[in-house]
């Protein structure tokens, strides 16, 4: 079982944002911005286009209800959506709200929000699915 599985069962704690039968969205906890989000398919699938036609498309599903969400709890211009997947073999979508494109930069520096904070921020999210 990888880490995000282990994370979408509960065997490693994560500041939860939604979920259902088939996906988890949680706080990534190396956020670029506030409201940074990780949303994982529950099957352990490693690359974004190796899901059925129908998977992906309830999982975008899922991603949008969760953007929306996000851009209600923190207002910001979009939520950009990024797919790249390569420190962990498991499909992820990173929904970063945006004022810029600067926002969704990994090389910039990350930010230290305590566990206070992250409980917050996934509060407010979850408040508005």
């Amino acid at each position: 079982m990888d880490i995000f599985s282990k994370i979408a069962a509960g065997e490693i704690p994560s500041y939860k944002v939604a979920e259902n039968d088939e996906f988890y969205a949680f706080l990534d906890i190396n956020p670029l911005v506030k409201g940074h989000t990780l949303v994982i398919p529950r099957r352990e699938v490693d690359y974004f286009f190796d899901m059925a036609d129908d998977e992906l498309a309830r999982y975008q599903q899922f991603a949008k209800r969760v953007a929306i969400a996000i851009k209600k709890a923190f207002p910001c211009r979009k939520v950009a959506q990024v797919v790249l997947g390569l420190e962990v073999a498991h499909a992820h979508i990173h929904l970063i709200p945006m004022q810029s494109e600067a926002d969704a930069d990994f090389r910039r520096e990350k930010l230290k929000l305590s566990e206070e904070e992250f409980r917050e921020i996934a509060h407010k999210i979850n408040a508005e699915l």
